[in-house]
């Protein structure tokens, strides 16, 4: 993008300069940061600063006429040709620029922008600006000046400016050539800013002049997550952290999930007294995390996309998704940020999944029920037969709620991918809050017992 500060006054110096080659050079470049100006307070903006002093003389309020000063701005209004009569409200002395006519005044900010007067901290995710200066100092002329700036990082050399094909034709003894680079900083620690100019001097000797500027790139924010998995649903925590020295008000904080996830962000209930309004959620105010450490939570719910159970095993399923993260500073300088993929936390895969998908709202003391479970194949290939029965539990201690008539329910092979659902018949010995314990599956082939079915908790009624 073009920036708007081709004329800052006096932009802030570069940080550690190495020296070039150690010979006398006609040109020198130097390098300044092109930051945005900031609002500083100052207890003196306790004298109030006034729009009309920009038209008034220098001496205009200290002089011993304070009238003085009305008079010369009702000329300014009121020409002496104009038959319109403009009277010119307000006083013109300091005696009133102490009081607060406004609650901005407390800020005691003199309402000027200050140019930043150190080169300042880069961030990851920033458009690094720089406005490069290459001066003649010397008393000769120097011609065909071919100038070349690139970004030097530990994994890469990134050109910025070459003028190889149009060389500057000449810059005057006293003169200088400018221009301006900018380089979306995508990588962090050291980087050198390297300029370098080929020219012929004075006794046309043809010179070759390398400058180099170093600069280190840290990281603006952290995220940290957790991963939680309830059954189906998976719920991803992100704590974003400001490591900046400034305020920073997220745009965008958007989580996309991966090809085999959807994901819902999850946010409080506001209070009964916001107003909804459509003009109110286009204009939605940004997020603001405070400057040296502070933090916000997001917190989505993921769910697979896919209806069948199978799909979502596949290779790379662990992967959840990445974060795109943009922001602003104070004035409106602004960043991006990707993460990298977030990774679930690693289940041991099934062969076959086991789970009840209905059980009677009311069920009543030495009556049958019915347990509805559904039986997944989770492989590519067929697997089966199968055995359903309820294990002997563990501790030696009678079982509550039994299997009413067969003891083994054989179930058929099951195809690669698909489900079955089948009804277990079942009954409640014990009135109250009862429990449903040890539902286990046996591979008839392989001979194989499957971990049982967790634990299933009831109400039992009497009729």
């Amino acid at each position: 993008m073009s920036s708007p500060y081709t004329g800052a006054h006096q932009p802030s110096p570069a940080p550690h300069q190495l020296p070039a080659a150690q010979q006398n050079h006609s040109l020198a470049f130097r390098v300044m940061r092109l930051s945005r100006p900031s609002l500083r307070p100052d207890p003196a903006a306790l004298l109030r600063f006034d729009p009309r002093d920009v038209f008034l003389p220098e001496d205009a309020l200290t002089s011993p006429d304070p009238s003085a000063a009305a008079d010369f701005l009702q000329g300014l209004l009121q020409p002496p040709d104009s038959g319109a009569a403009t009277t010119v409200p307000g006083d013109f002395t300091f005696r009133d620029r102490f009081l607060l006519h406004d609650t901005a005044d407390a800020l005691a900010s003199p309402g000027l922008l200050v140019l930043p007067q150190a080169f300042g901290a880069i961030y990851l995710g920033e458009t690094f600006c720089s406005y490069i200066s290459i001066n003649n100092s010397s008393g000769l002329e120097a011609r065909e000046v071919i100038i070349k700036a690139e970004i030097q990082t530990e994994r890469q050399r990134i050109l910025l400016l070459d003028t190889s094909k149009s060389p500057v034709e000449s810059i005057r003894s006293g003169g200088r050539y400018d221009f301006i680079v900018e380089h979306d900083v995508k990588e962090l620690g050291a980087h050198t800013l390297v300029c370098t100019a080929l020219y012929n001097d004075g006794d046309a000797e043809r010179k070759y002049l390398p400058q180099f500027f170093k600069f280190t790139v840290s990281n603006p924010l952290s995220v940290r997550t957790k991963v939680r998995t309830i059954k189906d649903t998976t719920y991803l925590e992100a704590c974003i952290e400001n490591h900046t020295k400034s305020n920073l008000y997220m745009d965008q904080v958007d989580f996309e999930p991966a090809q085999q996830w959807s994901a819902t962000i999850l946010e409080a209930d506001e209070h009964p007294s916001v107003v909804k309004s459509t003009i109110r959620d286009l204009c939605k105010q940004p997020i603001l995390i405070r400057a040296a450490g502070g933090i916000y939570n997001y917190l989505y719910q993921l769910r697979p996309s896919s209806d069948e159970p199978g799909q979502i095993k596949t290779e790379g399923s662990s992967i959840l998704g990445k974060f795109q993260i943009t922001w602003r500073t104070n004035l409106g300088e602004p960043g991006r940020l990707q993460t990298q993929n977030i990774h679930s936390t690693p289940t041991p895969s099934k062969d076959v999944d086991l789970r009840a998908v209905k059980i009677p709202p009311v069920i009543f003391l030495e009556r049958p029920f019915m347990v509805n479970l559904c039986l997944t194949n989770q492989t590519e290939k067929t697997v089966g037969p199968f055995e359903v029965f309820l294990a002997p539990s563990v501790s030696g201690e009678q079982k509550t709620v039994l299997v009413n008539g067969l003891q083994k329910l054989v179930l058929p092979l099951v195809e690669a991918f698909e489900s079955i659902n089948f009804d277990l018949s079942m009954v409640a010995t014990q009135l109250g809050v009862q429990k449903i314990s040890g539902i286990t599956l046996y591979a008839v082939q392989e001979r194989k017992h499957y971990e049982p079915l967790p634990d299933i908790e009831i109400f039992v009624d009497a009729e």
